[in-house]
């Protein structure tokens, strides 16, 4: 009985295994014959692919990573996305990798330096979801390593200042340029390149004659992924805020290399009257990547990213001290406040120096005919209506308040007319 039993047993397994080799032949192979359906498929061309996936979730139209979508969406589902961020380690990285991962893609991040500095992104997504692939910039075969499963590649890499390693035009362009080239040359679908609002190869001098060296090296990196990858979605964002301390807009005017080392006065050039800006909220920009991700009319288009109004410098500063309860004085520049930008250009401290002051005091033009943050159905929020969290926390006692009316929330800041602006010119220096 035991003999007769394993026999019968040794002929099912051999049955299974033929039909599961059946199956395997008939997804693999491209005769439409073999692959039969009694339901009706629904196709749609996914993120750039040149072969439509179907929506049945329990058919796979190819053996490809990229095509076996599955779930119906969320952290634990997979969206067909494979992408590699560049950059993923500052602000905007971050909330990037969060907005990816929500969909259920997958995300190759590629770093420098201690992989524990990251070790908050592995919680963005779902297990497995989120690798870690270590790069140098001047390496070529390890960023080719780190994008070569991808169908997305996002470039969010910059520098706000020169060092002795790396200088404006090594990693706005040459390691831009780089990226593009290798991308191409693995078959990536889509490139998105972070450049920056105000990048012209002649950008308007404010603090010294010498225009911003970072704006100049933004736009020659334009060019060059433009020539290395003509389908690269370019993004320029205004000034971008956020919740953390490191949004390089809110944190920069009151950091300590900024101000003194008390909220008595806050230097700012012409006290804030010459500068108009238009901040674009953090969640806004990981919003427009994903919907530049998903549109696929976006290739080879530069869209130009900044919030719905704009405002003096002055004003947003004076409604963050309001929120902040804080009285301090706005002034302009002092020798002080030179001196200290000097000292660090010169001992290569990124936070604040001379190139860093020229972009943060460059007043935000819009080039007309560029589509913008709109165009890929996203209303940026206000900035008055996303600050709020981050301004809590930087009160003088914290979030402990003692008064009822310590919760009121301040007067939003009042945007500048185009109209006034024109009027006053504040445009320009």
């Amino acid at each position: 009985m035991s003999i007769v039993a394993l026999k019968t047993g040794n002929r099912s397994l051999v049955k299974i295994r033929s039909l599961i080799l059946h199956i395997d032949c008939a997804y693999a192979s491209n005769d439409t014959s073999i692959r039969t359906s009694t339901k009706p498929s629904t196709s749609v061309t996914f993120v750039g692919d040149n072969l439509p996936i179907n929506m049945d979730l329990n058919e796979v139209k190819s053996l490809r990573l990229t095509d076996m979508r599955r779930g119906g969406g969320g952290r634990s589902s997979f969206s067909g996305i494979v992408a590699t961020v560049f950059g993923a380690q500052g602000f905007v990285g971050g909330a990037t990798v969060n907005r990816l991962a929500k969909e259920g893609s997958q995300i190759i991040v590629p770093y420098r330096g201690d992989v524990y500095g990251l070790r908050e992104l592995r919680l963005l997504g779902d297990l497995g979801q989120v690798l870690f692939v270590p790069f140098h910039g001047k390496d070529e075969a390890s960023i080719r390593r780190a994008l070569q499963h991808s169908n997305v590649v996002i470039n969010l890499i910059g520098r706000q200042s020169e060092t002795r390693n790396f200088s404006f035009d090594d990693v706005h362009v040459k390691l831009a340029e780089t990226i593009a080239r290798l991308a191409r040359e693995c078959g990536v679908q889509r490139l998105i390149h972070f450049s920056a609002l105000n990048a012209s190869p002649n950008p308007p001098a404010i603090i010294v004659r010498k225009p911003s060296k970072f704006l100049q090296s933004k736009y020659a990196g334009e060019l060059a992924v433009r020539e290395q990858f003509p389908g690269a979605t370019i993004f320029r964002p205004s000034a971008i805020f956020g919740h953390q301390h490191n949004d390089g807009f809110i944190a920069y005017h009151f950091s300590r290399w900024v101000r003194p080392m008390s909220f008595l006065r806050v230097p700012l050039y012409a006290s804030g009257e010459k500068t108009v800006k238009a901040p674009i909220f953090v969640n806004d920009v990981s919003n427009a990547i994903y919907a530049a991700i998903r549109e696929p009319n976006s290739v080879g288009q530069t869209y130009e990213i900044y919030g719905p109004e704009r405002y003096k410098l002055r004003e947003l500063i004076e409604y963050c001290l309001r929120y902040m309860r804080r009285k301090s004085i706005i002034t302009p520049l002092t020798p002080d406040v030179f001196v200290k930008a000097i000292a660090n250009s010169t001992f290569h401290k990124s936070l604040y120096n001379i190139d860093r002051m020229q972009c943060a005091y460059v007043s935000d033009t819009t080039t007309p005919g560029l589509p913008t943050i709109r165009d890929l159905g996203i209303e940026p929020v206000k900035f008055s209506a996303a600050i709020g969290h981050m301004m809590a926390s930087m009160r003088k006692s914290g979030r402990y308040v003692e008064n009822p009316e310590d919760f009121l929330i301040p007067d939003p800041p009042k945007p500048v007319s185009q109209e006034l602006e024109l009027s006053y010119n504040l445009s320009s220096p």
